[in-house]
């Protein structure tokens, strides 16, 4: 692990998966998104509301229904217009003399940092290490450090521990969980974690449920710092089929579909892992619990290129601070599709 400031020309921290499939016709494994979602019965819930556009959100019971999910106080929860809607408001709101992201993670948090007049110094997680965070690598008088957990696009999962020891008096410690969700059991997270000091937990609910286009996530934190960054939010933020989404979300059942929809995650996982190790130029760093598999390879940009021809978009790794030219992001898919997408790869390997 090492400390770099952040350099202001690479790499693209506005590259997404989604640009991988925007021309249409590909199979998609860049983007993280669970397939077959949104599920039936949410469509239901969505559309019953379009009856009621014509009157302002009232994001109430939404709020009190994530604050029971998670155990906490409904003052410690705040609605966002996704997951990314909370890195601005935090960039706008907080003014940390030093800001530390770990990465390599989703370039969201730096950007929105970056953008808001912050200075940023990374964190680079090793691939030798299997990219494990070492509480001692963040430096001591760091306010603000952000790390994913699962990590995008590393896949891996830190001891809730080890991020808990990043935690003191006088530093906000941002953890994005939008990735939680796809662990059985939701292993080693921090949200119902509301006594930690300076603690600040992500949530979105765009990979499980495929609600990446309604925009819906929300902010677990104190609630004197969700009331500055409220301020920073123009009125009524979140958008009435995206509060009904939030409510159904944190519903038994659907808490109970989300849980067997990790552990199917998982075992799709195994097999994609098991079928990158048959391919002797691929390599996998770390232990991945995430819907994703980060993987290094040589000369990756013609593989990815040679499997568009093929059908196929992977995720490119070079965006990512930390990586460079020779990593791809898989999504993990169903046997149907990773079956023939490991095919493909192998030829793309040996054209």
């Amino acid at each position: 692990m090492r400390t770099d400031p952040a350099a202001a020309a690479e790499p693209d921290l506005r590259h997404h998966g989604d640009a991988e499939v925007r021309s249409g016709g590909l199979v998609d494994l860049a983007v993280n998104v669970r397939t077959g979602t949104p599920p039936g019965w949410l469509r239901d819930r969505l559309a019953a509301t379009l009856d009621d556009l014509a009157a302002y959100p009232d994001g109430g019971p939404a709020r009190a229904a994530v604050a029971a999910r998670h155990g906490r106080p409904v003052g410690e929860v705040l609605l966002t217009s996704g997951a990314a809607e909370a890195f601005v408001l935090l960039a706008r709101t907080l003014r940390p003399r030093r800001a530390v992201v770990v990465h390599p993670q989703f370039t969201e948090p730096e950007a929105a940092l970056r953008d808001a007049g912050h200075a940023v110094e990374r964190v680079l997680l090793r691939a030798g290490d299997g990219f494990r965070l070492d509480p001692a690598a963040v430096p001591d008088d760091a306010d603000l450090v952000v790390v994913g957990n699962p990590t995008n696009p590393t896949s891996v999962l830190h001891p809730a521990g080890v991020l808990a020891a990043l935690a003191r008096p006088g530093r906000t410690l941002v953890v994005d969980e939008a990735f939680a969700d796809t662990v059985p059991g939701e292993a080693e997270s921090l949200a119902g974690r509301g006594g930690l000091p300076g603690l600040v937990v992500l949530r979105s609910l765009t990979k499980t449920w495929g609600l990446a286009g309604l925009r819906i996530g929300y902010v677990l934190a104190a609630a004197p710092l969700l009331a500055e960054l409220s301020r920073s939010q123009p009125l009524w933020p979140v958008s009435t089929p995206a509060l009904a989404a939030a409510e159904a979300c944190c519903s038994p059942r659907a808490l109970a579909e989300a849980e067997q929809a990790a552990r199917t995650t998982a075992e799709h996982r195994a097999q994609l892992l098991a079928g990158l190790a048959a391919l002797p130029s691929v390599r996998v760093h770390g232990e991945p619990a995430a819907s994703f598999v980060l993987v290094e390879l040589p000369d990756a940009a013609a593989v990815r290129s040679r499997l568009r021809d093929a059908g196929y978009a992977v995720r490119r790794g070079d965006t990512f601070p930390g990586l460079g030219p020779d990593w791809l992001r898989i999504a993990v898919r169903p046997p149907t599709i990773t079956d023939p997408f490991l095919t493909a790869l192998a030829a793309a390997l040996s054209p």
